[in-house]
């Protein structure tokens, strides 16, 4: 069983926005600090954004500050990075991770057009 699944990416055009969406289908994932991480072509994997196990804390890079919101809903076992006002260098592949279990999600790819 993949332990998270992404969904929600897709091309967008500079100055537009997007939700993704990250499905914890592991147990042991559901009570972990989850994040984002991106992936742009050529470059490392870096930080986006992460949320406490209870949504009580969130942190963000620099470079998604003031744009990009995280959250997540228990309930629904499901994480969120609602992105606004994209830029073409938010264009990566980005990645749904929980931490202390060490998972990954697969990805989805974020084309944003100037």
């Amino acid at each position: 069983q993949v332990p998270l699944v992404e969904s929600g990416g897709g091309p967008v055009q500079a100055g537009g926005s997007l939700r993704l969406s990250c499905a914890a289908l592991a147990r042991d994932a559901r009570t972990n600090t989850m994040g984002w991480l991106r992936q742009a072509p050529g470059k490392e994997r870096e930080f986006v954004a992460s949320v406490a196990w209870n949504g009580a804390s969130t942190a963000y890079a620099n470079a998604v500050k003031g744009r990009f919101t995280i959250s997540r809903d228990m309930a629904k076992n499901t994480m969120y990075l609602q992105m606004s006002s994209l830029k073409p260098e938010d264009t990566a592949v980005y990645y749904c991770r929980a931490f202390e279990a060490k998972y990954w999600g697969r990805g989805t790819q974020v084309t944003v057009s100037s």
